[in-house]
């Protein structure tokens, strides 16, 4: 097994493309060891500190595949970013499948993976999740200034939210720091080409605000530069 970074180790879903794969790239730059986590192995290829993982977050059981070949390894950081939209946004055109299927990989597989993965937070230095949320999801300001229609997103990551703050109060007594985090309207697919936020900018905000996370953040929802969210 390859020595731990100076870092520690920290284990990313999603990381084959977009904010995923830029937070990998910038955690073994910075002396992590990564496992970078996906459903198939990224185009690029990984090098140095990171290591693939297959992994299907909407699976129950390639959840529990993951845990078992990664019994007994510490886990500093958990950062659940996979996540989905809806290809049928809309009141009138949604198919409830379609929902369902978004529910599933958005905040199923964060909660599934926070629990068979915990043995290995426990086991680590820092004890943090990280799950990639959205403004979208909040009740308070997800509406403000955005008018996409896209359900089956929103009420996802409004439910991820409530799965931070139960996690939050569940595994306090493993030390476990839990986070809603904002990334930002990123430059990347989901974001598409109006989005504002350069993906190395929001990565780098992301990991500050891991990095210097205490269990006093348990149970917090804020953006990628710590401005806090109204739930």
């Amino acid at each position: 097994m390859a020595a731990e970074g100076r870092g520690g180790t920290v284990l990313i879903t999603g990381a084959g493309r977009g904010l995923g794969h830029e937070l990998a790239l910038q955690y073994a730059h910075h002396g992590w060891r990564v496992i970078a986590c996906g459903r198939t192995h990224p185009a690029q290829g990984c090098a140095g500190r990171i290591e693939f993982q297959p992994l299907d977050v909407a699976d129950p059981a390639s959840i529990c595949d993951l845990a078992t070949r990664l019994a007994g390894r510490p886990v500093d950081v958990l950062v659940n970013n996979a996540a989905i939209r809806s290809e049928i946004p809309g009141l009138h055109s949604f198919a409830p499948d379609e929902f369902l299927k978004v529910m599933r990989t958005n905040t199923l597989g964060p909660l599934l993976l926070a629990r068979a993965l915990r043995p290995n937070l426990v086991a680590g230095r820092m004890r943090v999740i990280a799950n990639i949320g959205s403004r979208a999801g909040s009740m308070a300001e997800g509406l403000l200034d955005d008018y996409d229609d896209d359900y089956a997103y929103r009420c996802s990551k409004s439910a991820l939210n409530m799965v931070c703050a139960q996690l939050a109060q569940d595994l306090r007594v493993d030390g476990i720091t839990v986070l809603s985090l904002h990334p930002g309207w990123v430059k990347t697919d989901m974001g598409g080409d109006q989005a504002v936020l350069a993906v190395e900018d929001s990565a780098r905000g992301l990991r500050t605000i891991i990095d210097s996370a205490t269990p006093g953040d348990s149970g917090s929802f804020q953006t990628f530069d710590g401005v806090p969210i109204g739930w």
